[in-house]
């Protein structure tokens, strides 16, 4: 009888790619990492490698996009099931991290591939087209959020978009640089506060 081979699909190698490259990265730093090392590390050649990304700085670009995707998709299911934006901010503070992509469960690897690509101006757009699409996420979920409560948002939803990713940012590096004073929560009571805030400024 023959034996019937399954070769990994594109996704499934793309994915090990990712996942090894995540755990090179953060043990040699990105700039020491080799592709050889990154294919070595996923369980298949260089060859491999080439054959799904022309470079190093391709498989970082790629890794992102991913995480914004992922993020997206998360985000838009969770809305789905929580109409309000209270039920959907609890429901973010319950997600597993480990079930999620490398970029998701390690905040200092994603700051570090952000860096990395900011530094040549040239790749900037990449990393612009997924600040805007994370930005369109958010003002989507306020947007939808108010709507469901029959309300419209104080301040326009893409601005307000803005201020939370650029809270998000802070509190992430904040966190990084001092855990002990800056609660894994902060970025959900920053959000709670400012709907306090302007709730309070609108009555």
């Amino acid at each position: 009888m023959s034996r019937v081979r399954t070769r990994p699909t594109r996704d499934d190698t793309r994915e090990k790619l990712f996942e090894a490259a995540a755990r090179v990265f953060g043990e040699q730093g990105i700039g020491g990492a080799s592709i050889e090392t990154i294919a070595a590390a996923a369980g298949f050649t260089r060859g491999a490698f080439y054959s799904n990304f022309k470079s190093k700085d391709e498989l970082i670009i790629a890794m992102l996009e991913d995480h914004v995707e992922q993020t997206i998709r998360r985000n838009l299911d969770l809305l789905a099931r929580h109409k309000s934006l209270a039920d959907f901010i609890e429901a973010l503070r319950t997600v597993d991290r480990r079930q999620q992509d490398p970029l998701a469960r390690s905040p200092l690897l994603h700051m570090e591939m952000i860096l990395f690509v900011a530094r040549a101006e040239q790749r900037r757009p990449e990393l612009a087209k997924r600040l805007r699409a994370r930005r369109k996420l958010v003002a989507e979920i306020i947007e939808t959020a108010a709507r469901n409560n029959g309300r419209t948002p104080a301040l326009n939803p893409a601005w307000l978009a803005s201020i939370t990713l650029a809270i998000d940012d802070g509190f992430r590096l904040h966190r990084l640089i001092d855990p002990e004073t800056t609660p894994a929560d902060s970025l959900f009571r920053a959000i709670s506060d400012l709907q306090t805030a302007i709730a309070a400024a609108s009555d």
